[in-house]
């Protein structure tokens, strides 16, 4: 098992990126630069923080009573949701957005970009457990970008000669001043898949806001969305390609109460996951010795 040691050698950047092993046994890097702040557990490639400087509060949201351990998904950040999203299709014993967000990734190459931002990219490793889920050659690498804007991006490699299919997501929690006073603009018009108390194909009249539980994954838009923060007075831009899906969650009062992990008694009432996806209707299929890519940046403006 490499060392946060071994990773501050080869990969850490004096005064802007430093690995350290956490108490769980998990190795963490650690970003710190001059136009943010940011963490990430190796395990899972999991973005955990990112706050730039200009900002007051956090944009990426993470639990209080978020835990680390081995084996085990993290309450908040930005979950890898790969190579399905929500429930395997035929296997009802794996699990739910499949396994890469609770498996190890291997640093790959880590860099300052032009503009004083930090870059790291990691890569799924790859397992006999993994294997017997997913049984395809390719590579998984995320690359993060953490600067006044984040930058994600997560490329399947298909090094295989059979075209395989990938549902995916960014399940991103994005930090809010509470969940009934904010709204997301950019889903106007577009048809989505309505989750809560079933599943059926809706019409989005309007910006989305929020009085209960919201479960939507809205089908075949790219289109940039916009959380408009009113007490935070921000506004968080969340711009996206290489996906056709946008899932839009909030669990509310009693489901939140169910997990156990959300900041109680009302940590989910400052969080909103405004996620990039392909599911349902657009997931993916990655052609033989061909490259699928999903981006995503984030950036937040006050007002």
């Amino acid at each position: 098992m490499t060392t946060a040691q071994h990773l501050n050698q080869q990969f850490g950047i004096a005064g802007q990126l430093t690995f350290r092993d956490d108490a769980s046994g998990l190795v963490v890097a650690e970003f710190n630069n001059a136009h943010a702040t940011a963490s990430l557990c190796l395990q899972g490639a999991h973005l955990m923080s990112w706050q730039p400087r200009s900002q007051s509060k956090p944009v990426v949201w993470l639990s209080r009573d978020a835990k680390l351990a081995a084996g085990k998904s993290i309450r908040g950040g930005a979950p890898v949701c790969w190579p399905w999203f929500g429930a395997h299709a035929t296997e009802a014993g794996f699990p739910g957005h499949g396994f890469a967000r609770t498996v190890p990734w291997q640093v790959l190459e880590s860099g300052i970009e032009p503009n004083g931002a930090t870059r790291l990219t990691l890569r799924l490793v790859s397992s006999d457990k993994t294997r017997a889920q997913w049984d395809h050659a390719c590579n998984v690498d995320l690359t993060v970008i953490v600067g006044d804007t984040l930058r994600m991006e997560m490329a399947t490699e298909n090094t295989g000669t059979a075209d395989f299919v990938i549902g995916e997501a960014l399940h991103t929690y994005l930090q809010i001043g509470d969940i009934g006073a904010v709204r997301v603009t950019g889903l106007e018009g577009c048809q989505y898949w309505d989750k809560v108390g079933g599943s059926e194909l809706k019409n989005q009249v309007g910006s989305v806001s929020f009085t209960g539980e919201v479960d939507r994954v809205y089908i075949n838009t790219s289109a940039e969305c916009v959380i408009e923060d009113d007490k935070l007075k921000r506004r968080i831009h969340i711009k996206k390609s290489g996906s056709l899906s946008t899932v839009v969650w909030t669990p509310w009062t009693e489901k939140a109460g169910k997990m156990g992990d959300m900041g109680q008694p009302d940590g989910w009432r400052e969080m909103v996951c405004v996620e990039s996806v392909n599911a349902i209707d657009n997931v993916v299929k990655v052609a033989a010795g061909t490259r699928h890519t999903l981006i995503v940046e984030y950036r937040a403006i006050s007002f």
